[in-house]
């Protein structure tokens, strides 16, 4: 993300459960892919899993920014 994103997180987070709740998430899932990233060699179930994870991070990303969009 952005700085001004960051930034915009850090000024909110406190006061919005929903983008605190997000922004938890997809912390947690950056690290599930920092995991996969570490490895050497991955099974097919697990490339499948990585790949959900990536999806399910964009998603989360999204989200982010349209919470974010109503503090612009």
């Amino acid at each position: 993300m952005e700085r001004a994103e960051e930034e915009l997180i850090a000024k909110y987070i406190g006061q919005d459960e929903e983008l605190r709740e997000c922004v938890e998430d997809h912390r947690k899932l950056e690290a599930a892919l920092e995991d996969f990233n570490r490895r050497i060699y991955i099974t097919p179930e697990e490339e499948l899993e990585k790949k959900k994870i990536q999806k399910l991070k964009l998603l989360g990303k999204d989200k982010i920014f349209k919470i974010l969009a109503k503090y612009r």
